[in-house]
C-alpha cells in the first residue's frame, strides 16, 4: 500500500487532483470511479513512500493489527450502526479515520464486498485477523436483525480475552525479566569481576580454598567459552522455537507447561476460562452448540485442552449432553460440571457458562498473585544465594590469611 497521485475530471468536466491509499493503480482507478471521478493520469509511489508496515505485513513478519485495534473497531462499528447509520456509510467513516494502514485496507476490501451486495458476514469471510468467532458471530446478529448488540457483546468478548491474556503474559513475563537480569549480573561477576580477584590471590602466593578455586574454574569456562556459546544457544534457540510450531512440538510444549509445578494450573484456567466465555457468547448469540464448540476449539492456545474438547464435541455430535464428557476430562472440575449440568437442565446454559467463566477467571487471578508472591522471593534467594556464594568465595582467602595473622 502506498499514495497515489492522481490527476481527472469530475462528472461536470472540471479538472481535479488529490492522493489516495491503494495497492494498485487499478484499485486507485476503482475508487475514484466509484465517487464519480474519470482518472486521466495516476503516478506510483516512489520506493521511498512505500509503507514499509505494510510491506512487513505482507511478508508475513508483522501481524496487520491488533486484538486492541480490533476491538475498537467493532465497538465503534456497533455504535455506528445503533445510531442507524447505513452499514456502507458506517465502513466509509471508519476508513477515513482509521490510522493502523493494514486495518484501513481491510476496512476498505469489506466496504467494496458489501458495496457489491455482499452481507457484512460473507464480507468478513478470509480477511486476515477476522476468525471464524467473528465472522460467524455476525452472521447471527445479521440474520436475528441485532448486529448492533452482537457487536457490543463481541467488542466486550475480546476485551475480556484480551485482559487474561494480558494477565498470563504479565505473570510469566515477571519472572522472564528477573532471571535475565540476574544471569546479565552473574555472568559480568564471572567475566570481570572474579579475575582481579585472581590477580590479587596469585601475588599473595598463599592457599586457594576449595571453593574459591570451584568460582575460578566457573570464571575461567564463561571467559573462554562465552562467545562460542552464544551463537550455538541463539541457534538452538530458534531450531526449539521452529519445533514448537509444528503439530508435534506444538503438543509436546503444551504437554510439558501443563505438567510443571504452578505454570500448569496457569495455563489450564486461562484456556478454559476463554473455552467457557466464548461457548456462552456464541451461545447466547444463537450459534448452535457444535459450530459453537467447533470455533471454540480453534481459539484455544493449548493443543492438549483443545484436544480433549474435541471429544466433548464428539460426543455432543452423537447426543449427549455437554457435562458427561466434561466429567472425564480428569483437570475439569467436578463442581463447574455441576453448573453446567443445571445450566443444562434449566435451559439456561449460556448464562451458566458466563458464570463459570467467571469462577475461572477469579481463580486465575488467585493463581496469578499466588504465583508472583511466590516466584518472587524464589528468583530474589537463588539470585542472591548465587552472588553472595562467589563474593564470599572471592573474599574467603582474605578472611583466613587475616585469621592465619
Amino acid at each position: 500500500m502506498g499514495i497515489y497521485k492522481w490527476t481527472g475530471f469530475t462528472k461536470d468536466g472540471k479538472k481535479t487532483e488529490g492522493e489516495v491509499d491503494a495497492d494498485s493503480e487499478r484499485e486507485v482507478k476503482k475508487i475514484l470511479r466509484r465517487q464519480g471521478i474519470r482518472p486521466r493520469k495516476v503516478i506510483a509511489p516512489s520506493i521511498l513512500e512505500v509503507d514499509l508496515g505494510q510491506l512487513l505485513v505482507d511478508k508475513g513478519i508483522l501481524k496487520p493489527f491488533s486484538q486492541e485495534e480490533l476491538g475498537k473497531f467493532t465497538e465503534q462499528l456497533s455504535t455506528l450502526i445503533n445510531a442507524g447509520v447505513p452499514i456502507l456509510e458506517c465502513l466509509e467513516i471508519l476508513y477515513k479515520q482509521q490510522k493502523n494502514s493494514s486495518l484501513k485496507k481491510i476496512i476498505r476490501q469489506i466496504s467494496d464486498d458489501v458495496g457489491g451486495g455482499k452481507a457484512l458476514a460473507e464480507a468478513l469471510e478470509g480477511k486476515v485477523g477476522f476468525g471464524k468467532l467473528y465472522v460467524n458471530l455476525v452472521k447471527a446478529g445479521e440474520a436475528a436483525g441485532i448486529l448492533d448488540s452482537i457487536l457490543t457483546k463481541l467488542g466486550e468478548h475480546m476485551e475480556n480475552q484480551r485482559k487474561i491474556k494480558g494477565q498470563v503474559k504479565g505473570a510469566l513475563m515477571y519472572p522472564a525479566i528477573v532471571c535475565i537480569v540476574g544471569s546479565g549480573v552473574i555472568m559480568a561477576l564471572m567475566i570481570l569481576v572474579v579475575p582481579q580477584f585472581v590477580g590479587m590471590l596469585t601475588d599473595s602466593g598463599q592457599a586457594i580454598p576449595f571453593v574459591t578455586q570451584v568460582v575460578i574454574d566457573a570464571s575461567d569456562f564463561f571467559r573462554n567459552y562465552t562467545l562460542l556459546a552464544m551463537p550455538i544457544v541463539f541457534v538452538a534457540f530458534i531450531f526449539l522455537i521452529q519445533y514448537i510450531k509444528t503439530p508435534e512440538g506444538k503438543v509436546h510444549f503444551d504437554i510439558f507447561m501443563m505438567k510443571m509445578p504452578m505454570f500448569g494450573q496457569l495455563v489450564i484456567k486461562s484456556n478454559l476460562a476463554s473455552f467457557t466465555r466464548t461457548l456462552s457468547t456464541m451461545l447466547s448469540s444463537g450459534v448452535s452448540i457444535i459450530d459453537s464448540l467447533e470455533i471454540c476449539i480453534e481459539t484455544l492456545d493449548s493443543s492438549v485442552i483443545a484436544k480433549d474438547l474435541q471429544k466433548v464435541q464428539k460426543a455432543v455430535v452423537e447426543g449427549k449432553q455437554i457435562t458427561e464428557p466434561l466429567t472425564r476430562i480428569s483437570y475439569f472440575p467436578d463442581l463447574v460440571a455441576q453448573m453446567i449440568k443445571v445450566g443444562e437442565a434449566t435451559g439456561n446454559l449460556d448464562a451458566m457458562l458466563m458464570k463459570v467463566s467467571n469462577v475461572f477467571e477469579k481463580e486465575l487471578e488467585e493463581v496469578i498473585g499466588g504465583l508472583t508472591k511466590m516466584i518472587e522471593p524464589l528468583i530474589l534467594v537463588g539470585l542472591g544465594g548465587v552472588i553472595g556464594f562467589v563474593l564470599i568465595a572471592m573474599y574467603l582467602p582474605m578472611f583466613m590469611s587475616a585469621g592465619g595473622a
